[in-house]
């Protein structure tokens, strides 16, 4: 069992930044591979980015490319996110998840542990 809490959403202006965390407690985090998910209103959960559990490799989804790095300390049980350049179309709940698979997945149901979410508003 892995018990996830997020921190550091907030309002934010666009064009600035944001550093998500995700605390892990319960079994190894270092066994984990991690995900950071968002949901806006009226939407769909959707994938936002990914690491393996060694923080070798990471994938995004096309949108935050360039903008959001995920990384991870697995001394601290803790995954990040930080977004730069945010955009008001990044406004929504943001999710950490964590799953016991080696790969990169992308699919929310591939993901066994959830966070219960932190909001970030971006202002136009």
């Amino acid at each position: 069992q892995v018990h996830l809490v997020e921190s550091g959403g907030g309002f934010v202006q666009a064009g600035g930044s944001l550093r998500l965390s995700c605390a892990a407690s319960g079994r190894t985090f270092s066994s984990y591979a991690m995900g950071w998910f968002r949901q806006a209103p009226g939407k769909e959960r959707e994938f936002v980015a990914t690491i393996k559990w060694s923080g070798g490799s990471t994938d995004y989804t096309d949108s935050v490319k360039g903008r959001f790095t995920i990384s991870r300390d697995n001394a601290k049980n803790t995954l990040y996110l930080q977004m730069n350049s945010l955009k008001p179309e990044d406004t929504a709940v943001y999710y950490c998840a964590a799953h016991m698979g080696s790969s990169l997945y992308r699919a929310a149901r591939s993901y066994d542990y959830w966070g219960q979410g932190t909001q970030v508003t971006v202002s136009s």
